[in-house]
C-alpha cells in the first residue's frame, strides 16, 4: 500500500511471507479445525438416516494439503509486492542506527523504518522444556502424536487441544489457573470449559514441573502435586512474546514498555523518530486484522490525507475451538468496571441439529447492555459457527447498535443467529 502511495519501500522477512498468520498461525489452525469438524459431521450424520462407515484419517494427506495451500499464499504475497515495486530480502534485518538496516549482508538507509516482527511463542523455564512442541511446529510432525499433553489455558492451547482431540489424539489440558481463556467473559469460558471436558481431560490448577524423555521415546511429565503423565507429545502453548531478539534496537532510541513491547504514539511513532512499530510487537491486539488496520493506518498517516482512524472497543474474534467462542465488545466484568448498572441477557439452548444428531452439546449466547442509553455493550456466544456470527453483529455495535434496534430486528428462522434478535427477558 506504501508502495503503491508512491514510497520507495523494502521489506526484510526472514522466515516466509504471510507471517504467522498464514504460515503457522490462522490458516493452518482453521484448516485443521476443519478436518476435525468432519469428525463430529460423521457421528452426527447417522441421526439423519446416513449410513456412514468408519472413517479413517490420514494426517500425511492433511498435512501435504495444508503445505500446498500455504505455498500457492506465498506465492500471492511475493506476487503482490513485486507489482508494487517493493524490493524483499530473504533474510534477517537488524538495526545499525536509526535510518540504517544491515540485511543480507549489506546496509541499508531508510528514511522510515517500519518494525513489524510480529509474535513468538514463549517456551518457559522448564526442565526439559526442548522435548517440547510449540505452535510454530504442530501443524508439521512427520507423524501424529497418539497421545499429546497441551499446557496453557489461552485461546492457542484451547484451539489446539480441541482440534487435535477431533482428528483423534488423547489428549490432556493443563493449566495453571482455575479457568480457561481469562481474558474473556466468565460465562463464555465456563461453558466452553464444560463442552472441553466432554472431549478431553482438563487438568485445571495443574503445573509442569519436569519433562523428561522415556527409553521408548515417550515423555514423562511431572507435576507441582507429584502426577504424571505419559505421552507422545508435550504442546507448549503458553502465550506469545514480541519478535524482536536480534533487531539491533539498542541501537537506536526505541524504548520497550515493562512488558517488553515497542512503545509507540497515537500514529505509531516509535521514541526513535524514524522508526514505526505496529502488530503484535506493540501489544494493543494480537489479531492478523488488528496489524492490518493499523498498517493501513500508518500508511494514510504518511502518505495519504491522514483520515483513517482505528478504534480497538469493538474488534470482534473467535476462537475457533469446537464449539466455537466468539465476542465483540466488553465482557459483563468489563461492563460493569465503567457502567452504573448492567442488563445481561442470555439463552443457553440444544441447537436444532442435534435434536437428531443426539450430540448433547449446547449453545450459549449473551448480550450486555447498558440501560441508561441502551446500546448493547457486549456480544458474546459459543456454539457452532459463532465466528460467522458475530461478524454482522460486529459491524452492528460499530453503528453504536441499541437493545431496541437488536429486538426490531426481524430473525432468520430458524437459525442459531435468530436467538440474538429475541432475547426480550433480562436475566440479571
Amino acid at each position: 500500500m506504501a508502495a503503491q502511495k508512491g514510497a520507495n519501500v523494502a521489506v526484510a522477512e526472514a522466515n516466509y511471507l504471510g507471517g504467522t498468520c498464514v504460515n503457522v498461525g490462522c490458516i493452518p489452525k482453521k484448516l485443521y479445525h476443519f478436518a476435525a469438524d468432519y469428525r463430529h459431521a460423521f457421528e452426527d450424520a447417522r441421526g439423519f438416516g446416513w449410513q456412514v462407515g468408519t472413517p479413517a484419517f490420514d494426517w500425511p494427506t492433511l498435512v501435504r494439503n495444508k503445505r500446498t495451500e500455504i505455498t500457492r499464499l506465498n506465492g500471492i504475497y511475493q506476487n503482490l509486492l513485486e507489482k508494487a515495486g517493493v524490493q524483499t530480502y530473504q533474510a534477517h534485518a537488524r538495526l545499525c542506527d536509526a535510518h540504517t538496516v544491515e540485511v543480507a549482508g549489506r546496509k541499508v538507509r531508510a528514511e522510515r523504518i517500519v518494525i513489524a516482527t510480529g509474535g513468538w511463542p514463549y517456551v518457559p523455564e522448564l526442565p526439559g522444556a526442548e522435548l517440547a512442541l510449540t505452535s510454530n511446529e504442530i501443524f508439521d510432525l512427520p507423524t501424529l502424536p497418539r497421545r499429546i499433553l497441551v499446557v496453557g489455558g489461552g485461546y492457542i492451547a484451547v484451539e489446539l487441544a480441541s482440534i487435535f482431540a477431533g482428528l483423534g489424539c488423547d489428549i490432556a489440558l493443563s493449566y495453571r489457573g482455575h479457568t480457561l481463556l481469562k481474558d474473556f467473559d466468565a460465562d463464555l469460558s465456563r461453558h466452553l470449559t464444560a463442552a472441553l471436558a466432554t472431549q478431553l481431560r482438563l487438568m485445571l490448577e495443574s503445573d509442569v514441573t519436569r519433562l523428561s524423555r522415556r527409553q521408548d521415546g515417550s515423555i514423562t511429565v511431572d507435576f507441582t502435586s507429584g502426577a504424571q503423565e505419559h505421552v507422545d507429545a508435550v504442546l507448549l502453548a503458553t502465550g506469545r512474546r514480541p519478535n524482536l531478539s536480534g533487531l539491533g534496537l539498542e541501537n537506536t532510541a526505541v524504548r520497550l514498555s515493562d512488558s517488553g513491547y515497542v512503545e509507540v504514539d497515537a500514529n505509531f511513532r516509535t521514541t526513535e523518530p524514524s522508526i514505526y512499530a505496529l502488530g503484535d510487537v506493540v501489544g494493543r491486539m494480537a489479531l492478523t486484522p488488528v496489524a492490518l488496520a493499523e498498517a493501513m493506518v500508518l500508511v494514510d498517516h504518511l502518505y495519504g490525507d491522514n483520515r483513517r482512524t482505528l478504534a480497538y472497543d469493538n474488534i470482534a474474534t473467535t476462537v475457533f475451538s469446537h464449539p466455537e467462542v466468539a465476542t465483540v465488545g466488553l465482557s459483563e466484568a468489563q461492563a460493569r468496571q465503567c457502567h452504573d448498572e448492567v442488563a445481561i441477557f442470555e439463552s443457553d439452548f440444544r441447537h436444532l441439529r442435534h435434536t437428531l444428531s443426539g450430540r448433547q452439546e449446547r449453545t450459549y449466547l449473551k448480550v450486555v447492555v447498558d440501560p441508561a442509553s441502551d446500546r448493547v455493550l457486549g456480544m458474546h456466544m459459543v456454539g457452532g459457527e459463532a465466528g460467522e456470527i458475530m461478524q454482522g453483529f460486529a459491524a452492528a455495535m460499530n453503528c453504536g447498535m441499541t437493545k431496541a434496534q437488536l429486538d426490531s430486528t426481524v430473525g432468520i428462522h430458524p437459525t442459531v443467529a435468530e436467538e440474538f434478535v429475541t432475547l426480550r427477558t433480562r436475566t440479571r
